[in-house]
């Protein structure tokens, strides 16, 4: 360690000693102190603190840890770092609430599904290197730590570096609190670093264009990590999608399936709801009984739970398993009955394709997403029960009261016994297009799921 630090120094004192490079000289000296003072004190890490100087002049309870892993992530503390600021400290620094922007883009490297637009692996290092480097200037860092789902076995921690102390007041709504020292502990943590003054320069630098003039997000799979410029961090789908497109591959190597589906509380009862957004925001009845409004689910051997904080959200986001598991589809030729149960593979099958009146939405995915359809088809593992709703009546969307009836009797035992007639033409045809769409979709689908 001493000889790491001591290169460091040695390369302050060469650079200070050559013709003018302040900026590279500085640089380096902050890392060379940080490590420094990193590897010198014994005292453990404490995510209790709250603000932390780098100072020379400044006493010595400051975080050093922090300091370090901020250096490892590229950012330089310069002055001061605030460390899980609450709502009024954050005022205290300025801090202002945003009323939620749109129209911010998100660009993904990583995505296999290709629900968003591309970024290279070099232009995604370019602007990296471009937003540490700004981070590292300013006089003030804001880091604030948090986790994307339940229970702790296959959550993602994510930690935020922000310039802006208005940013991390918006973005503390959206993650779940961590416990101390989770964030160090975790064996792959998602970094989010905000830069919001400085989205003009990366915008041209990048050719992103004028559609980023109020900012942009971008995502690497790869790294796992979001930068998110100008006002990006105000747009609140934006940006859970970018961290959602980062915490999947990690929520699912830990034993979770990320699921694009919402969860519905019935009593005592929760319900595990697939549906399309259009359908779900036309509905108020299910408005008021889903526990979160956002599309997204975490579902493990221990429950199910939302990705996201949400004031809707019952005091614990670890919810129990759910009793019966729901696919909205939409059918206008009368092909689908109202409500049909399902076998495993029936499930999984018509997960897959998510089908609404001749256009096919495989696992009900609200892309971009980096797990494969095929793969989050092993929600049919879980053994929980599931039901197929259509939507459609005759060519007309069911009323929001219906629907909530016929998502309600999936918890009973008086489901009429309906399935689709094999003999009927319409059937065939239905299958037709089925078997169409998901052989040329899915090359190596699994002979146990039909129709």
């Amino acid at each position: 360690m001493q000889s790491t630090v001591s290169r460091l120094l040695s390369r302050f004192a060469f650079a200070s000693s050559s013709p003018p490079s302040t900026a590279a000289s500085s640089l380096v000296l902050r890392l060379a102190l940080s490590l420094a003072r990193a590897y010198t004190v014994s005292a453990p890490f404490t995510d209790e603190v709250k603000e932390a100087t780098t100072s020379p002049s400044e006493s010595l309870d400051v975080s050093y840890g922090l300091n370090g892993a901020l250096a490892a992530r590229g950012v330089i503390v310069k002055e001061k770092v605030f460390h899980n600021l609450k709502k009024t400290e954050l005022l205290k620094h300025g801090a202002t609430s945003i009323d939620n922007l749109s129209g911010i883009p998100l660009y993904v490297r990583g995505d296999p599904v290709g629900g968003a637009p591309g970024i290279s692996k070099a232009q995604f290092s370019k602007l990296l290197k471009q937003v540490t480097c700004h981070i590292s200037s300013v006089s003030k860092i804001f880091v604030l730590d948090g986790v994307i789902g339940s229970p702790s076995n296959c959550d993602a921690k994510v930690r935020i570096i922000s310039d802006n102390p208005s940013a991390m007041l918006s973005l503390s709504k959206i993650l779940w609190e961590t416990p101390s020292r989770a964030i160090s502990h975790d064996s792959c943590p998602l970094t989010v670093y905000v830069a919001s003054s400085m989205s003009s320069s990366a915008r041209d630098i990048l050719g992103f264009g004028s559609q980023a003039s109020n900012g942009f997000a971008a995502a690497d799979v790869e790294r796992s990590s979001v930068i998110l410029c100008g006002r990006a961090f105000a747009n609140t789908n934006t940006t859970k999608d970018a961290l959602v497109a980062l915490a999947a591959p990690v929520i699912y190597a830990r034993g979770g399936l990320p699921l694009s589906a919402r969860l519905l509380l019935s009593g005592d009862s929760v319900i595990l709801v697939f549906a399309p957004e259009d359908t779900f925001l036309r509905c108020l009845e299910l408005h008021k009984l889903a526990i979160s409004s956002d599309a997204g689910v975490i579902l493990s051997s221990h429950g199910a739970a939302p990705f996201f904080h949400t004031t809707h959200s019952p005091a614990s986001h670890v919810i129990k398993k759910p009793t019966s598991s729901v696919m909205v589809m939409a059918d206008s030729t009368g092909a689908v009955p109202a409500v049909s149960s399902l076998s495993s593979g029936q499930a999984a099958y018509h997960f897959l394709a998510g089908y609404q009146d001749g256009k096919f939405v495989p696992a009900f995915l609200k892309p971009p997403s980096p797990i494969e359809p095929l793969e989050l088809a092993k929600l049919e593992e879980s053994k929980i029960p599931s039901y197929l709703i259509n939507a459609n009546d005759g060519g007309r969307h069911i009323t929001g009261k219906r629907l909530l009836e016929l998502v309600n009797s999936t918890l009973c035992d008086k489901l009429p016994e309906s399935k689709p007639n094999a003999a009927d033409s319409k059937v065939r045809d239905l299958k037709r297009k089925y078997k169409s769409f998901l052989s040329g979709k899915f090359i190596d689908l699994p002979e146990e799921f039909y129709f």
